[in-house]
């Protein structure tokens, strides 16, 4: 401006200077001033519904609003505040967890740790590794290590408070600038012609609040009050946990993971920190013994406690006399998503199995890399349509993986716990000789266990190689009709195991993903970076 004026021969082109000057600093103050805003203060949306008497509209300008930060939740928010997106995530409580399961993470899943940069999480927390399994039944006992030959020399299983790991993934979170944790509770989905839009929640404070986001990814747990709206929910309830703490316990296998063959059903001990042993007694159906009444203290020490290692006994009565006996319903629910224009689901809340395996935070941290994987090359999410469509590759992606830990997680409980069946017994005990064999005998299964080698087929071998290998056992030294007849059943009671598992996963998605179209998907072309 001032060069104009001078230009045009004006008389005073210290004002023309001045004049622009102030321009230019007017406008830099507005820019920086914007640029120091935080994003959740951005504008809301154009074409937003207004908002309900009495109900507030929430910050706009988010990209994912996620419900739940739990370990699926938090470990999402970094990794995808860490690719830039702006994240709001919406959690019920943000104190330190106190739950007796989500304890063992498997090597599996350490691994998917490092692939989205949280291995740290497990530092500082007095977290144990863990180097295997220990097998106990009927006073004889085995030892299976995890493949980890080929990995670097930190790569192990990790086992922790849960509570602790899970503050830790929510400061790794909060640490991002585009990452905002609210304490809130969830009430509904906001859905506008079929189309989520956002949630209503209620904020610590008792307001209510609405936030809008073009994907909102519920993942609010086992106990979900949102999932109906999302998926076809078929939760079954096979037995209860009740849980323990063992102080300064020494385990017979220091660095493993101790699993009881007991009767009715298994028994773990695992560490938790370096002071600290986890007890999990799995108690079949939906009813335990009761606590306040004295019943379940009887049943520990009458039915379990002679069931139990010597080297442990002293330090489970202990436990059991100190009074901290808590309880838990193990739940299991295959994925059957609806396909939402706008949201998505993750974590417990869309998919359970059994936790006798600890694979549950294997999963989750393994969808999460697909998904990531997926929503990486897109520029923004607001075409809620077509990423619906795109994103219903993310179910294909996830199933080899996810199938493989579900279904063996179902499996392995069923043939673990004891039955009036003999033919039933006898795959218990053809199981528990299979992986006493080691070599490739024990390193496939502990394979698929620990999530290094999540195969489908893998498993359905291995399974049905332990069937077959217990018909051989009873066919030795000389069949009988009675044995053969006892073989039989056995291999039909493992098909009746295994089968129904695979069936509700779904064998095509399970065995030939590249056959479901959803595979080859490709992203919106209009909202790729």
């Amino acid at each position: 401006m001032a060069a104009t004026a001078a230009a045009a021969g004006v008389e005073f082109p210290l004002i023309g200077v001045a004049v622009a000057t102030l321009i230019v600093t007017v406008l830099v103050a507005a820019v920086m001033r914007r640029r120091r805003r935080p994003w959740h203060q951005a504008p809301l949306v154009e074409g937003r519904p207004a908002p309900e008497a009495g109900c507030a509209v929430s910050d706009g300008g988010t990209d994912v609003i996620i419900v739940g930060a739990g370990v699926a939740g938090s470990a999402l928010a970094y990794t995808l505040g860490k690719d830039g997106r702006r994240v709001h995530v919406i959690e019920r409580d943000l104190t330190e967890p106190d739950r007796i399961v989500g304890e063992l993470l498997q090597p599996g899943g350490y691994l998917k740790l490092i692939e989205l940069g949280l291995q740290d999480c497990v530092e500082e927390i007095d977290a144990q590794r863990v180097l295997g399994y220990a097998l106990f039944k009927d006073g004889r006992n085995t030892k299976l290590a995890y493949p980890l030959e080929k990995f670097h020399s930190d790569v192990a299983g990790r086992s922790f408070h849960n509570g602790r790991f899970i503050q830790r993934m929510r400061q790794k979170a909060a640490s991002l600038p585009n990452v905002q944790l609210e304490q809130g509770t969830v009430t509904s989905l906001l859905e506008e012609n079929g189309t989520v839009k956002g949630v209503q929640y209620k904020t610590k404070s008792g307001e209510e609040l609405k936030a809008y986001a073009p994907l909102t990814i519920v993942c609010d747990g086992c106990f979900s009050n949102l999932r109906r709206a999302l998926c076809s929910p078929k939760v079954d309830v096979p037995s209860c946990f009740v849980g323990l703490v063992l102080e300064n316990c020494q385990l017979p296998h220091p660095n493993h993971g101790h699993v009881i063959l007991a009767n009715p059903s298994p028994i773990l001990f695992y560490p938790i920190s370096s002071t600290e042993v986890r007890c999990l007694v799995d108690v079949p159906g939906q009813k335990v013994p009761s606590i306040a009444t004295g019943e379940m203290a009887n049943y520990l020490k009458t039915v379990v406690a002679p069931q139990i290692p010597p080297e442990i006994y002293d330090s489970f009565i202990a436990a059991i006399d100190k009074g901290s006996i808590r309880t838990m319903p193990n739940r299991s629910m295959p994925a059957a998503p609806h396909p939402t224009p706008g949201a998505l689901l993750m974590g417990d809340a869309f998919n359970m199995r059994h936790p006798l395996t600890g694979g549950g935070m294997t999963v989750a941290l393994s969808d999460i890399v697909v998904l990531r994987n997926l929503l990486k090359p897109l520029r923004n999410l607001h075409d809620a349509s077509s990423l619906c469509k795109y994103l219903e590759s993310f179910y294909t992606l996830r199933k080899p993986v996810a199938s493989t830990i579900n279904t063996l997680a179902g499996a392995l409980y069923k043939v673990f716990s004891a039955s009036p069946d003999q033919a039933r017994n006898e795959m218990r005990q053809a199981c528990f000789d299979y992986l006493s064999l080691g070599g490739v005998f024990s390193n496939g299964p502990i394979a698929l266990l620990s999530g290094l080698n999540p195969r489908p087929l893998s498993l359905v071998a291995h399974f049905f190689a332990v069937a077959i290998y217990g018909v051989g056992r009873l066919m030795l030294p000389l069949p009988s009709p009675k044995r053969m007849w006892i073989g039989a059943r056995l291999i039909s009671g493992a098909c009746g195991i295994i089968l129904p598992i695979i069936k509700a996963e779904g064998v095509r998605q399970m065995f030939f993903p590249a056959t479901v179209p959803a595979y080859y998907r490709a992203a919106p072309t209009g909202e790729k970076a």
